[in-house]
């Protein structure tokens, strides 16, 4: 499929928007795992499943629970938020 090319100002904090019809074409979703890399001077973003090991950032590791979390069954997930409430409720007493 070929986009038409799209020409954005990157923020203050380094961001730069991914269009929605480029988004839909690289089938890139609201909480999936992006690759950020450098290629001949280019910069390239590739959606990926799974991180490297040896990528333990704290958003690293966010994105990869979340993407994890799109794939579980509804019953492990219902256990993993019951679980997630006990320890956040054992961290405020």
């Amino acid at each position: 499929m070929k986009i038409k090319p799209v020409y954005k100002l990157v923020d203050e904090k380094g961001r730069v928007l991914i269009p929605q019809n480029i988004r839909d074409a690289a089938k890139i979703q609201r909480g999936d795992i992006v690759r950020l890399g450098l290629s001949a001077g280019n910069v390239t973003v590739q959606k990926v499943d799974v991180i490297e090991v040896g990528v333990q950032s704290p958003e690293t590791v966010e994105a990869y629970v979340r993407a994890a979390i799109k794939s579980m069954p509804d019953d492990v997930r219902l256990e993993l938020i019951s679980e997630l409430s006990a320890l956040i409720q054992q961290k405020g007493e």
